[in-house]
């Protein structure tokens, strides 16, 4: 295990997440504490498994109840937590939407692809090289089927699309953000398809994506699956599934904008929001992952398939952050830190944590074990696959979780984490005593930020540059 010791993030967070999920149950009732992770060495291998791959849409790392949120209640993630694995110490592959679905899809750091260098996507010129392997091409050829619902951001039609990808089935939107009943995206046009089709329904996206992967999870399979299932929930604008009217209000302007940035500005509903409308937002979510859930049991397929939530990058302004520092879109905890639960019935114990630093990369890694599927090795992962930990009680290995954007940069060595902000002031941070980065010891341990600057730069030497005036 890292330097980030069991008793620091303990003391924390698990105990009063424990009590969060429990609530006012007697202690007759009261679910049992969590406790450290600990591989079921002695389980036999089975059946490959299936995969439902879960996102939320700029969820923070404390916006579960389960992770500390006070006022939000999410009694189905809850669940799924005590019966699998609550990570701590999970983070995004990158700090906005985009860059971590490349990570995702690639098992490689976003700047490997030129499409990984849009922070976000925002164009049809961009996107995710359709002859790049991913996830979901590599388990296709191992003999799974492979679907995708929900927010793909990874580019536009006519080059660029999930079934380019590997995916056998899509049904979503292509862009980074929509008005949640008229379907009106960031380009200003209709974004709601059926494979390359565009299809017709204007009722709350939440609900269209949760029925669709309800149906999916509930045919009989002849053969092993992934479902990628991304919602765009909670990501603005600030709308609940009661909200059409003002979503109607969003959906006029979107159509008045002459220029892409104009919709997007529009569709960013700075004059609306809330901490409750947030909130209802949150837990509209936690309320379709439930359906999702209970149609996977009702399949008799629970047993034997790995479920992973986690959210694509760090909360914005109306999430809850604390203990954390900063937001999507930078490189502080709070952009990058993310609540990630995994539960696999059939290999994997409930009501248990783990402290041990993973970024997306690593579950592209430790799924492509998982499903027999071999990376290419014209496209190195730089992911490490955690399966050896999970299922076999293995150490992870000693490696760095490496983030670069514009205008930051962060590396994060066992509990130590080496930061440059926007000024290009190297920052040095201990998160095993200093979640909350306000302890700068740069000019303590000097020796150590150069060996942890040193690592970043070789690392980033070996990725595409941004494009000049970007």
């Amino acid at each position: 295990m890292s330097d980030m010791s069991r008793r620091a993030f303990g003391g924390l967070l698990g105990g009063g997440a424990v009590s969060t999920v429990t609530g006012a149950a007697s202690p007759a009732q009261a679910a049992p504490a969590e406790r450290p992770f600990r591989s079921r060495t002695a389980a036999a291998p089975g059946p490959r498994p299936n995969f439902l791959v879960i996102l939320g849409d700029d969820l923070g790392w404390a916006d579960l109840s389960s992770y500390g949120a006070p006022h939000i209640k999410t009694p189905n993630l809850d669940r799924l937590a005590r019966q699998g694995v609550r990570f701590t110490d999970a983070y995004s592959g990158s700090a906005t939407c985009s860059p971590t679905r490349f990570s995702l899809y690639t098992g490689r750091y976003p700047g490997r692809t030129k499409g990984g260098l849009a922070e976000p996507v925002a164009d049809r010129s961009q996107g995710l090289d359709p002859n790049h392997p991913t996830l979901a091409s590599l388990l296709k050829k191992a003999g799974y089927d492979t679907a995708l619902i929900g927010k793909w951001h990874c580019g536009w039609l006519p080059d660029y699309s999930p079934t380019k990808s590997g995916w056998d089935e899509f049904f979503g939107n292509f862009g980074g953000v929509l008005e949640y009943f008229s379907k009106l995206g960031q380009l200003g046009d209709y974004d709601l398809y059926e494979g390359d089709a565009e299809y017709r329904d204007l009722r709350y996206y939440t609900t269209v994506l949760t029925e669709r992967a309800v149906e999916y999870v509930g045919r009989k399979h002849r053969r092993p699956w992934l479902l990628n299932l991304n919602f765009t929930t909670p990501h603005w604008p600030w709308l609940a599934e009661g909200d059409a009217e003002t979503g109607a209000e969003i959906a006029a302007r979107v159509r008045a904008a002459r220029t892409p940035a104009q919709a997007t500005a529009a569709l960013n509903h700075r004059d609306g929001g809330s901490v409750a409308k947030y909130t209802e937002m949150v837990q509209s979510l936690d309320a379709a992952v439930g359906e999702v859930l209970a149609a996977l049991r009702r399949s008799g397929q629970e047993e034997n398939t790995l479920v992973l939530f986690a959210s694509d990058n760090g909360g914005e302004r109306w999430s809850y952050q604390w203990p954390l520092s900063g937001q999507k879109a930078g490189l502080q905890e709070g952009g990058i830190r993310v609540p990630a639960i995994l539960r696999w019935p059939a290999r994997i114990d409930g009501h248990q944590v783990s402290h041990e630093p993973n970024f997306s990369p690593d579950w592209t890694a430790t799924l492509l074990e998982l499903g027999g599927a071999r990376p290419d090795p014209a496209h190195p992962l730089d992911g490490t696959s955690l399966a050896g930990y999970l299922l076999r009680g293995e150490p992870l290995p000693e490696r760095d979780l490496f983030w670069r954007v514009r205008g930051n940069r962060a590396l994060r060595r066992g509990g130590w984490k080496y930061y440059q902000d926007a000024t290009g002031t190297d920052h040095l941070y201990h998160l095993a005593a200093d979640l909350r980065e306000q302890a700068d010891l740069a000019t303590d341990r000097p020796d150590l930020l150069a060996e942890l600057k040193k690592a970043w730069e070789e690392i980033a030497r070996g990725l595409l540059p941004y494009p000049a005036g970007s």
